[in-house]
This record gives structure tokens, sequence and C-alpha cells, in this order.
């Protein structure tokens, strides 16, 4: 894969937006990595704390740190931004209020280049704000798997696979000519699913060496009960974008990306505020109509729960009804969401 007569290099991007409490622990983290031939791209997405500066600090420290200063636009723009900038064969990304294990980027490098991968994954958990670990978002493997990227594909139609790149190690070239969609969410899953198709095979690792920090007020957390977070439409307009790339590389998970395409228009019904459910809201009532159409594949699928249908069923007839009645559910469970 490599040239044998040269050290293997690996970039390491990290956007960096007013996280001047938490940077420390996660370049340090990075710093620490038993594989040396490593660069830390350090990416200042136009904060306005001092996370600029102490970014400056640790290349001041480490010769191995970059930094690039950017006007706000976000995590996509600022990873490609650090894309362009990076020398290395490999690239992976760390989330700047996230932290890494000492050996991740080794264990990593060592299976890429054993199994001759253009991608390798390891294992992540969640870690709230009171340092609570939180359930698994994505179940690790009890030991190594290769996976085809078929079956890559199916996981991630069924919620089961993980498709973050911070837990990933990727092959440069495979970024030459893909980024980030820039001033969308659910980035990670877009990028992702056009780049399986090519390549043969993604191991799995099962150590949970990437360590999510939890953190209310990011892009996709929040504790206010009147917002809607623009993931949730992003996330359907990706359904979308995943079943045209199943129906050309992959008919055989036709099922599951019906499935797919159905689940994230209940997750987007399920959370849309109702005062925004109305005729003036366009994408609203493209997904309303969605529901309408696909009744006999909501009733067909052998992906979705009794419940996932009663619920797709009645809310492509009663949407706002159904979300009312839904809503007292959650009160009087205590998990009131609007």
């Amino acid at each position: 894969m490599e040239d044998e007569r040269r050290p293997i290099w690996i970039s390491v991007i990290v956007p960096v937006y007013n996280t001047v409490d938490l940077l420390q622990r996660c370049v340090d983290s990075i710093r620490r990595q038993t594989y040396r031939n490593l660069e830390i791209i350090l990416v200042d997405d136009g904060s306005t704390d001092n996370s600029g500066a102490l970014a400056e600090k640790f290349a001041l420290e480490d010769r191995r740190v970059r930094v690039f200063h950017k006007e706000n636009g976000g995590s996509s723009s600022a990873r490609n931004l650090g894309i362009s900038k990076a020398r290395g064969d490999f690239i992976g990304f760390v989330d700047s209020d996230d932290y890494i294990e000492p050996e991740m980027y080794e264990r990593l490098l060592q299976v890429a280049v054993e199994e001759n991968l253009l991608m390798v994954q390891t294992s992540r958990d969640e870690i709230d704000e009171e340092g609570n670990l939180l359930p698994n978002v994505c179940e690790p493997p009890k030991e190594p798997e290769l996976w085809d990227c078929q079956h890559f594909m199916r996981e991630l139609l069924l919620h089961k696979g993980d498709c973050s790149f911070c837990t990933k190690l990727i092959h440069a070239s495979l970024l030459k000519e893909e980024r980030f969609p820039e001033g969308e969410l659910n980035e990670d899953f877009y990028l992702l699913v056009k780049l399986l198709p090519k390549i043969s095979a993604v191991a799995v690792m099962p150590w949970q060496d990437y360590h999510v920090f939890y953190r209310y007020g990011s892009n996709t957390r929040t504790k206010r009960k009147d917002e809607f977070p623009q993931v949730f439409t992003d996330i359907v307009k990706n359904a979308d974008r995943v079943y045209a790339i199943v129906e050309k590389e992959y008919p055989e998970l036709l099922p599951e990306a019906m499935r797919f395409e159905l689940f994230q228009r209940l997750d987007y019904m399920l959370h849309i505020p109702i005062s925004m459910m109305n005729r003036k809201n366009t994408f609203y009532c493209q997904v309303k109509e969605y529901l309408r159409k696909h009744k006999e594949d909501v009733r067909r699928s052998p992906y979705l729960t009794k419940k996932n249908k009663t619920y797709l069923l009645l809310l492509g007839t009663a949407p706002k009804f159904v979300r009312k009645v839904h809503r007292l559910l959650q009160l009087l469970k205590g998990k009131g969401n609007e």
C-alpha cells in the first residue's frame, strides 16, 4: 500500500470552535499517541474565546502541531480545510471536546497495513458532563471483524453501524475528490455512504479507544425544549441520498434502505414542534406525503417493529393528533421533549 522505504504518516484533523476548556485534554491525548509519525492539524473555526491562542501555544510546544485560522463556517468546512492541508498518508479526525487512548492510531494503522485496507474503525464510548458512562450508541464487536462494504452499508441502514469519521483511519487517497458537505449536519453519514462503494472492506476493532464527550449545546444536542435542530431535516435528506446509492450499488439492500427512509422520517415527525406542522412548511408536507404514499412499504417491512409501523401509519394520516398523544404519553413518563 505504501512505500516501505519511508515511514507512514498520519494527519489528525481537529476542528476547533470555542472549546478552550476541553482543548488541552483533546490535544494531549493525540500528542501522547504511541505512533509518533503523525501531524496534528488544528483548524480554528473562528473561535471567540481563547481557543485559537491555545492552539498556537501547542504549536510552539510540539513541532507536529500545525494551526490554521478561518472564519466560522462549521465543522465540515474546518475539516475540509484540514484535509486540503494534510500531508499524511492516512487521515484521522478528532472532535475538540473528545479524547482518545494512546494506542488508538498505532492499532488502526497496524490493521490497515496488515490487511491492505483503505479504512479501519475503532469503537467508542460516550461520557456525559457529569462523568457518567452512557449506553453504547454502537455496540463494539467482541473481537476484530472484517466487513465487506455491503455488510457495512447494511449495518448503517439498520442503525447498527458507526458512521462517525472520528472512529476511523482513512487513506488520504479517498479524500482527494470527496469532501464533507458544508452547511449540513449528519455530514459523516453523507460522506461515508459515498465512500463505501470505492473500497473493498472495513476492519472494525473492539477496543473503545475513542471517547465522546456528550456536551449539551453542540450541533445535535440540546436541552431547549422549543428547538428543532437542523439535523432532523438533514437525516431525511441523507436517507434519500443513500437510497439512490443502494439502488445503484447494492440492490439486494433495497428493503433495508426503505426501512431507513421510513425510520428517518419517523424520527423527524416525532421531533418537529407541533407549531411547525403546517401547510407553509414545505419540507414537513413532503415528509407527510411520503408516509402516505408508502403505507404498503410500512406494512411489509420486516425491519420495522410493530410500534414503528403503528406510528408511521398514523403519522401519515393524522400527524398532529398523533404528536399530541405522543407528547402526552412522554409527559406522563417524565420525558417531555417539547
